[in-house]
């Protein structure tokens, strides 16, 4: 139940975009304002990256969200990974993902809007649930069928010979 309506609400209502954007530059998705506030560097224990920033913003402009995602170096296994940004609103999420920084300062961003997707992981936890409370109660369980007792034998009746 719950379970398929989110994956039917993520399949067929679920938008992506992928664009180039500079700082302060702002996106619609799906009803949703998002501005990108720009690339910051920070450093890690074993990496460097680059930290964007998004603001999510409400009808009236001011941000309801802050939104963050970064693109990630390790220097001594010479890997990159994109660390996404999430923000759940209500049954549905916004990801975000960096991509490559442009010579012109830009970024290319990845952004998703899948809606009632918290519906898939709340199907499976009511599927745990009612599978726990089915084996909470002896009474319920459905067993082996329990052998019966053998009689103290057949006593033959006046019409048999």
């Amino acid at each position: 139940g719950l379970t398929t309506l989110g994956i039917v609400g993520t399949l067929c209502f679920g938008t992506e975009k992928i664009l180039s954007m500079h700082a302060g530059e702002t996106v619609q998705l799906s009803g949703h304002t998002l501005r990108f506030d720009g690339l910051h560097p920070a450093q890690g224990p074993n990496y460097s990256e680059d930290r964007g920033r998004f603001a999510l913003l409400g009808a009236d402009g001011s941000t309801t969200a802050v939104i963050t995602s970064s693109k990630r170096s390790y220097p001594v296994r010479q890997m990159t990974t994109t660390e996404s940004g999430i923000e759940t609103i209500g049954f549905s999420q916004l990801y975000l993902s960096l991509g490559d920084e442009a010579t012109d300062g830009s970024v290319v961003v990845r952004l998703w809007w899948k809606p009632l997707v918290t519906l898939i992981w709340g199907g499976g936890l009511v599927m745990m649930a009612g599978a726990a409370m089915s084996l909470m109660d002896r009474r319920l369980r459905v067993g082996a069928p329990s052998r019966r007792r053998k009689s103290a034998g057949a006593v033959p009746s006046a019409s048999q010979p």
